[in-house]
């Protein structure tokens, strides 16, 4: 037996030695490479990647760039892990002393084609990230490749190619690709493009004026991805232009496209299924390939995961998520025999792994022909002469905008809005507009927190003094529009208090220059009556809309001064407050900005198509088979015994405090399914409370906090403060009730300074107090009048009863 495990062994090792590049010829010979460093951290993430490119019967040899510095390969155990090349360290830089030791990527690369003789034997060079998962041969190709047209995986984040760092960095920023992840391109692309990729990569880490995140795009704001911009500024000077696919690599926990099956897995963030999640920086000193027996924490099974989404393409998004994982542990597994250790304990888990259903599930994925087009051939469809339809045009340039100001209430916001912005798929850029005052912004910590645009605050406005904070969403806008550099053609506007399900573009929902999109706000009867036939000079063209807005750049130039005017002539107009003028409860003018935006519009002759689809509020019941894009979770809702106000955290710092979070929501499969109407309903509000804690946690590993598991549970900040709803309409969750959302209160607006509440209870301490007394004091009365009674002794029940 023990000989049979070495020969298997020998086998395996000579295969993915080259043994299967050996069949290769010119023009056809696949090279892939990987760069890592010495470090526990690599080698898990090597033995996954190397275990995958097995699996997916990846044609060519692979090899393994390692960069270590003397020091480090004296205790270096993982030379066996894969066909190695050793490259001289360049985390601390030579020259400058620079900690970075992402360069070791195309420093590395630069090493390879000048030092090994596989070099010189190689048509095509596939280059990939250590943390990656094959699915499926990556034949260059096949994806389209061509000489002077390398294939790559979009990076959208890189938003340094549309702006001044481009510019700076390169000859030809119009020819700044924003790319990454997978690269696949012929050997002659690569030996003019390497120098290049490391020269850049120095000049962009150098330049600590421009590592602005709304220069770069880095959330760190740090200079953490130069090496991208790097290779993307390299390739513009190269004159490479590549040919970008956004289905060709997906991130465990984004939803695949239909129809595509994308055939590598980047696991760079955290992903959940269920209860269970994963992330890699929570293994970064992790030995698990040396500790026998040991692998990663098992995932659910499969059947449970299919009662955990009813939509299709999320489930699928869910059993990507366990592919990966399972197969990470599956490459352990096979590993620690090759390290020699004993056979595992027998476990359900490791039978899971060794069964033909993880088989049938793991199969090499191959491309069917035209499954995935590159946006040059998306852009050329039509054009041949056969075709009967008009050539595609391509999708305009979008952009996605929200308002917030400088407070702890707004910070956790954005930490939602943007994880969830990465998560859709949502084309274009995000920008947060934060409207602060001089002194707001000498104590603000959350600059990092979003591409930004700083505004003046108009909370306090500067002619009346009147508070309003609403006002700031409209005045942000159009400074906004004033002074930053757009080159989109469709604005999204958003509410802080928002998540992200899915893409909202102007092509799926048909806006257009002079006809905007919304959601509808039904609540907004002013539109009905005089108070619009007062502030606008077409009551007719008043549309009661809001939450979600996609609007044309030409519109939204003109309607934004309108928008911003009417909300104040609305908010000056305190006699036409009331509820049944305004339908605002509080009947304060709160929503005055609200019917700025209809007004405005009005008068612009700006007709909405409306749509009901878009937005839902997390507590209503679904239409059956709509699936929304955006949860609005500006009312209360629950599920069971847990539920969620936005308002009851409106004090709590969640986002600076090491592993703050909200309550967990119950897990899904605990859910009652004897109501499809109610499960669906629970299922949407479970979505959108975990999304947030997800996006929390994420945002505390950004920020290195300690390990959670070392921390008391007593640290964990509840902020819970009261349980009353502030919000219009209080949804009651024991009512399945499908119909549009009413809140009658803007989600995103922050009321005036309340006091705070220590009076009250002390105040409340005495009231209590004094209670006691009286009734004491009532007690001992009425004990001496029956003591004094009962000694008389001759009057009738009647007369006592009369007398009391």
């Amino acid at each position: 037996m023990a000989t049979l495990t070495v020969l298997m062994l020998v086998g395996f090792l000579f295969w993915i030695d080259g043994g299967s590049g050996l069949e290769q010829e010119a023009p056809y010979r696949i090279h892939t490479l990987f760069s890592v460093e010495c470090q526990n951290y690599f080698d898990w993430q090597t033995v996954g990647l190397m275990h995958s490119f097995k699996k997916a019967q990846q044609p060519g040899p692979i090899t393994r760039l390692l960069s270590c510095t003397d020091e480090e390969k004296k205790n270096y155990r993982g030379m066996h892990l894969a066909p190695t090349l050793e490259v001289p360290s360049m985390s601390r830089h030579p020259k400058t002393g620079d900690w970075y030791p992402a360069i070791n990527k195309p420093a590395g690369i630069v090493h390879w084609l000048k030092h090994s003789k596989d070099a010189d034997d190689v048509d095509w060079v596939v280059i990939l990230d250590a943390d990656m998962i094959i699915r499926g041969p990556i034949i260059p190709w096949e994806l389209g490749a061509e000489k002077g047209r390398p294939v790559a995986a979009y990076y959208g984040y890189l938003v340094g190619c549309d702006n001044i760092l481009a510019k700076l960095h390169t000859k030809h920023p119009e020819l700044c690709d924003k790319v990454g992840g997978l690269l696949a391109m012929h050997i002659d692309d690569l030996r003019a493009l390497a120098p290049l990729w490391l020269s850049k990569t120095e000049e962009v880490r150098e330049d600590r004026t421009h590592w602005g995140t709304n220069i770069t795009g880095d959330i760190y704001g740090a200079g953490w991805i130069s090496e991208m911009y790097g290779y993307s500024f390299g390739a513009a000077e190269a004159g490479l232009r590549h040919k970008i696919s956004e289905d060709l690599m997906i991130y465990p926990g984004y939803i695949p496209r239909k129809g595509i099956e994308p055939i590598l897995i980047h696991y760079g963030l955290p992903f959940s299924v269920g209860n269970w999640s994963f992330s890699k920086l929570d293994h970064h000193e992790d030995d698990i390939v040396y500790d026998c027996g040991r692998l990663f924490p098992e995932p659910p099974y499969p059947r449970e995961v299919r009662l955990m989404a009813s939509d299709l393409n999320k489930k699928r998004a869910l059993f990507l998520n366990l592919e990966c994982i399972n197969t990470l542990n599956e490459g352990l597994l096979l590993q620690h025999a090759a390290n020699g250790c004993s056979k595992p304990k027998w476990s359900r888990y490791l039978s899971f792994l060794k069964s033909k259903t993880f088989a049938d599930l793991t199969r090499p994925k191959f491309l069917a022909p035209g499954s995935i087009e590159t946006k040059e051939a998306a852009n050329q469809g039509g054009n041949q002469e056969q075709a009967v339809d008009e050539p595609e045009k391509p999708h305009p340039k979008m952009h996605t905008i929200f308002s917030t100001e400088c407070t702890p209430y707004f910070d956790w916001q954005t930490v939602g809005l943007v994880h969830s912005f990465h998560l859709s798929g949502q084309p274009g850029n995000i920008t947060r507009l934060l409207s602060c005052t001089d002194e707001d912004l000498k104590q603000y910590t959350g600059h990092d927190l979003a591409p930004t645009h700083y505004v003046p605050s108009m909370s306090r406005h500067p002619l009346t003094g009147d508070w309003y904070p609403a006002i700031n969403k409209p005045a942000a806008v159009l400074h906004w529009l004033n002074h930053a550099d757009i080159d989109a053609e469709f604005i999204v506007i958003l509410d802080a208090d928002m998540i992200l399900r899915g893409p909202i573009t102007p092509w799926e929902f048909k806006a257009a220059r002079g006809r905007p999109v919304s959601t509808p706000y039904d609540y907004l009867i002013g539109c009905d009556n005089e108070l619009a036939k007062l502030h606008t000079r077409h009551p007719d063209a008043c549309d009661k809309v809001g939450g979600v807005i996609i609007m044309h750049i030409d519109d939204l130039r003109k309607f934004a001064m309108l928008w911003l005017h009417k909300s104040e002539e609305v908010r000056a107009d305190k006699a036409h407050y009331a509820t049944n003028i305004t339908g605002d409860i509080y009947a304060s003018g709160w929503i005055s900005e609200m019917y700025g935006y209809s007004f405005g519009a009005a008068e612009l002759k700006l007709r909405h198509l409306i749509n009901s689809e878009i937005l839902i509020y997390p507590g209503y019941v679904p239409e059956p088979g709509v699936k929304y894009r955006v949860f609005h979770y500006g009312l209360d809702f629950k599920v069971g015994n847990w539920s969620f106000d936005k308002a009851n955290w409106r004090d709590t710092d969640v986002v600076n405090k090491c592993w703050a979070k909200f309550p967990d929501p119950p897990d899904p499969l605990t859910l009652d399914r004897s109501n499809e109407d109610i499960l669906q309903r629970d299922l949407l509000s479970i979505e959108c409370g975990k999304t947030l804690n997800d996006a929390l946690e994420l945002h505390h590993k950004k920020r290195n906090c300690p390990d959670p598991h070392s921390l008391s549970t007593s640290k964990r900040d509840t902020g819970k403060e009261d349980s009353s709803s502030r919000k219009f309409g209080r949804f009651d969750g024991s009512n399945a009730v499908r119909s549009n959302p009413v809140p009658t209160k803007n989600s995103e607006e922050t009321s005036p300074p309340v006091p705070k509440d220590g009076l009250f209870g002390s105040l409340r301490f005495w009231v209590v107090a004094l209670w006691m007394i009286s009734g004491l004091g009532f007690l001992a009365v009425m004990f001496m009048v029956f003591s004094g009674r009962k000694s008389k002794g001759s009057k009738s029940k009647t007369y006592r009863s009369r007398r009391r």
